[in-house]
Parts: C-alpha cells; sequence; structure tokens
C-alpha cells in the first residue's frame, strides 16, 4: 500500500503570516490560464476574433472573483446550507476551507456574462475562448486537495495497487469499519486498522488531476486548434468535466454529512448530470447552426 506523504499544508511561514499550498495552488491555476489563454492568441481564426492581452488579464479578474465568491457561496448553499444559516458569520471563514466546483462555475459564468456585455461579444463567445484555460487550474485545485491530504476517496481492497493511506482519515477509518462490517472482514481491515491507524483508500484527487485536469485540457486544446461553430467549446468542456466528476465520484468518499443521495449517487453527481445534459443539448444546437465565431468581434 502507498502512504500519504502527510505535507505540511502551509508552504510558506513567514513569522505570524503563513502561505497554504491550496491558496499557491489556485495562483498557479491562474497563471496557468493566462499561459494558456496568450498562447491561443497564436491560433490564427482566435486572433481574427478580435481577443487581445488586454482581455485575457480583464477575464482573469472576472474570473477569480466568480470562482472565489461563487465557489464559497456554491458550498454553503449545496452542502452545508442548514450550518450555514445557522451561523452566517462562518461563511466568511474561508481559510477553513470549503469551496465547490459547481458553485464556482456559476460565479464564472455569471462573471462572463458580465464580460460579455462590457465587451459587446455574446457569451458563448466569450466561454468558448475561457474553456480551454480551465482544466489547468481545476488540476492545480485538486493537487492543492492532495498536498492537503483532504477529499480522498472511498476504502479500497489493500491488494489493490492504487490503495493509499490518509493519515488524516483515521477518525473516518474508525467510522468506517463500525459501518461495514462484512466488507472489514473480507479484506481482513481491522488487522490493517489496528497495525497502521489507517485504511487502504483510493487516493481519488490524483483521479481528478487526470480526467477533469489534464485529460479534459488535451481534449479542449486540440478541439479548439481549428475553427469551430459558436457554443462547441463550452458544450465539449461541459459534456467532458460532467463526464469526468460523475466517473471519479464513485470512488471519492462522500462527505460525510451527505453521504449518498437518491439512486446512490453523490451531491457530486447530481451536480455533473444537469452539466452533462446542458453540454450535450449545446452541441447539438450548436452544429446544427453551424456557424463559427465572427471575426473582428468588439474588443476594447
Amino acid at each position: 500500500m502507498l502512504i500519504h506523504p502527510n505535507f505540511d499544508p502551509i508552504a510558506i511561514h513567514l513569522g505570524p503570516l503563513a502561505v497554504r499550498w491550496y491558496g499557491l495552488m489556485y495562483l498557479v491555476g491562474f497563471m496557468l490560464a493566462v499561459f494558456i489563454a496568450r498562447m491561443r492568441l497564436r491560433f490564427p481564426h482566435v486572433a481574427a476574433q478580435g481577443w487581445t492581452a488586454k482581455d485575457i488579464d480583464d477575464i482573469l479578474f472576472y474570473g477569480v472573483l466568480g470562482t472565489i465568491l461563487g465557489g464559497r457561496l456554491g458550498y454553503v448553499l449545496f452542502y452545508k446550507a442548514d450550518y450555514y444559516f445557522a451561523h452566517p458569520l462562518d461563511i466568511f471563514k474561508v481559510w477553513q476551507g470549503g469551496m465547490s466546483f459547481h458553485g464556482g462555475f456559476l460565479g464564472v459564468t455569471l462573471a462572463m456574462v458580465l464580460f460579455a456585455y462590457q465587451r459587446k461579444r455574446t457569451w458563448l463567445q466569450v466561454t468558448d475562448f475561457v474553456a480551454p484555460m480551465v482544466p489547468t487550474g481545476l488540476a492545480a485545485g485538486r493537487l492543492g486537495n492532495f498536498i492537503n491530504g483532504e477529499l480522498w476517496g472511498r476504502v479500497t481492497n489493500p491488494d489493490a495497487p492504487w490503495a493509499m493511506l490518509f493519515q488524516n482519515s483515521t477518525n473516518d477509518d474508525a467510522v468506517w469499519l463500525v459501518r461495514h462490517p462484512q466488507l472489514a472482514a473480507k479484506w481482513h481491515l481491522a488487522d490493517i486498522f489496528a497495525k497502521y491507524h489507517m485504511l487502504p483508500r483510493h487516493p481519488s484527487e490524483l483521479y481528478e488531476i487526470a480526467l477533469e485536469g489534464i485529460t479534459l485540457f488535451f481534449v479542449l486544446w486540440f478541439f479548439t486548434r481549428k475553427p469551430r461553430p459558436v457554443g462547441a467549446a463550452s458544450a465539449v468542456f461541459l459534456i467532458g468535466y460532467g463526464l469526468a466528476r460523475f466517473i471519479v465520484e464513485f470512488a471519492r468518499e462522500p462527505d460525510d454529512f451527505l453521504g449518498l443521495l437518491a439512486l446512490g449517487l453523490s451531491m457530486g453527481q447530481w451536480l455533473s448530470l444537469p452539466m452533462i445534459v446542458v453540454g450535450v443539448a449545446l452541441l447539438v444546437w450548436s452544429y446544427r447552426r453551424g456557424r463559427t465565431a465572427p471575426a473582428g468581434a468588439a474588443s476594447n
């Protein structure tokens, strides 16, 4: 079995101040997004649409606000609404963790609506440009989760080559043993817990880096190297992320305060299904409409 390295969550100690790895990963994600966007300006069909370096800087500003505000409010509303309604001031304690991708996605969506209105572009023209910039940011965020030793996967067979022991999961592992006595007996997990005080789990953060981050990036990068109908790149992102997240959720431990919901699916899966459906509908609409983004769109 593999053992999680149990990194120090604080990357840099500056006296009373501390720079956490998770915050650095957000910074890395935004830097990668800018780099990828500037690389895409070299594509003739992208440059012909009037995109500029200034647009990228402004998109980053809108995107940061949408990600942070949407991600936090999404977590509050989708995952722990009862708690935060009872303790509203805790909503602002972002250093304690708690961000939702689906909330961040909605926040960025609204931010891009404002950006599109300001630039006199259509919303889909903007989201098509932004879509390839997102997966590397997702990968950076998941790497932050892995470094923190959080959002680990479900308990798995200790003989599996991917089985990993997470040192922060001890309390959850003890509860799991009580709730799943038959599977614990089958895999001799009580003996493993007695020895390590941990149980073997899927390193689902790494699966998410591979699928939501690396794989989705390359799919979008190569898909957008050629002119596509307006909305097609956005549709591929919705479908790709929705499928990747839905699949990984089978290996990811559900939030303990939610567990599995209807049909044995997690909250992440239920939130991903609408993304897939909307993505498929948008892709069909895009190719039936069959028009690429017009050249020389306004960009002030």
